[in-house]
């Protein structure tokens, strides 16, 4: 009997540090919405768009770029998708309107994509599956990370030395960050490299459904998630009244929160998967729903704020395990992909749905929009598990 190998932490908080850059870069516009509006003398909708923009880019390119790059290494992708990323933060920071804003976040959103197809199975390919869930919590630890840290103080630094040079900074840590992939993550084998010689028919794997139901959830909830996120630097304001100055600690306040829900999530939640991701989308729309109600209640939306990241924390930590559990070995590259273009969908279909409702319905209404969609994909959740457990 061979002894297990040693847990890969150095390897897997170094995945957890690209995987912050990369989702700080596709969020920063949140935190910087008003900002970017007045410089680029386009209203707020618009600045939200770019966050659909980059989501959008993801969807369309994520699989065919994926096939593309099968046979590159997988440590090696990560590496160029970084040097991608941060080379349109840099574009970003020197664009000198709007259409070439967008021309940059469309670069940044392929190499974003190509990035996230390989990150999503990566952790599978360094533990074995017993571990997956701690791997899984450790190496998304960085998207919450990203709220913590990442959002906070690149909107603080936006606001006091001007978004560019927030986004020139995220392109100068991101290429930090490529460095540190190349000398510190370990080489994996993957077996989308072995086409040639054992191809793989993902259509055929008996696993492909589950994982498409998976993803299915997965984009309904970011598609409610966005709806309402993606401008919840405004609703700070303009709903609950809040002045600017208090964004980014707020910001930095459901970060936080998030992180003591991807805690829960590797901890506690992780160990039932299906009830635990159940827990986490229902708290979600709780949290929502409280903001929607009580806007200007200090001390209750203030609450149902910091319930609402916590809960949101542990989402995607929950639905990537059970995307890898659901998923055989063999097609976890195709379904990391498929996965990314599912949440994709979500952050810029629910960016798009919040621009588009936001002169029908009214900024104050898109919470609700949240606890709709939370509710369908709650409810398709439940009613998959309950019809699994009655086929076995």
């Amino acid at each position: 009997m061979h002894p297990a190998p040693p847990f890969p932490w150095l390897g897997l908080i170094v995945l957890a540090s690209a995987v912050f850059l990369s989702v700080t870069i596709e969020m920063l516009p949140t935190g910087l919405l008003p900002d970017m509006s007045r410089e680029l003398d386009v209203p707020e909708p618009l600045i939200g768009l770019l966050v659909t923009v980059f989501a959008a880019t993801v969807v369309v390119l994520t699989v065919p770029l994926a096939a593309l790059t099968k046979r590159v290494g997988r440590r090696r992708l990560i590496v160029i998708t970084l040097a991608v990323l941060a080379l349109s933060c840099v574009l970003t920071s020197i664009a000198p309107n709007y259409p070439t804003v967008l021309v940059t976040r469309v670069i940044g959103g392929a190499a974003h994509g190509v990035f996230w197809s390989v990150v999503g199975a990566y952790a599978g390919h360094l533990v074995p599956k017993e571990q997956l869930a701690r791997a899984v919590s450790i190496s998304v630890a960085g998207g919450s990370a990203a709220f913590v840290l990442g959002v906070p103080l690149g909107t603080a630094l936006g606001q006091a030395l001007g978004w560019r040079v927030a986004f020139a900074a995220m392109g100068a840590l991101t290429l930090l960050g490529a460095l540190l992939v190349w000398r510190f993550l370990p080489a994996v084998r993957h077996h989308a490299g072995e086409a040639d010689a054992a191809p793989v028919r993902v259509r055929k794997d008996p696993t492909f459904l589950p994982v498409i139901v998976v993803c299915v959830i997965t984009a309904t909830a970011m598609i409610g998630m966005y709806s309402f996120y993606t401008y919840i630097a405004p609703y700070m304001t303009d709903v609950m009244g809040l002045p600017s100055s208090a964004i980014s600690p707020m910001l930095l306040a459901y970060g936080i929160a998030g992180a003591v829900g991807l805690v829960l999530a590797g901890a506690v939640l992780g160990r039932r998967p299906t009830i635990g991701l159940v827990v986490a989308m229902v708290a979600t729309a709780l949290g929502a729903a409280g903001l929607a109600a009580f806007p200007e209640v200090p001390g209750v939306s203030i609450a149902a704020f910091l319930l609402f990241g916590t809960a949101f924390g542990a989402l995607p930590t929950m639905l990537n395990t059970r995307l890898l559990h659901s998923a055989s070995a063999k097609i976890r590259d195709a379904a990391a992909s498929f996965y990314t273009t599912a949440f994709n969908t979500g952050i810029g279909g629910g960016a798009l749905l919040g621009a588009a409702l936001y002169g029908i319905i009214g900024l104050a209404a898109l919470p609700w929009v949240l606890v709709v969609l939370f509710a369908c994909a709650t409810t398709a959740l439940v009613w998959t598990a309950l019809v699994n457990r009655a086929g076995r």
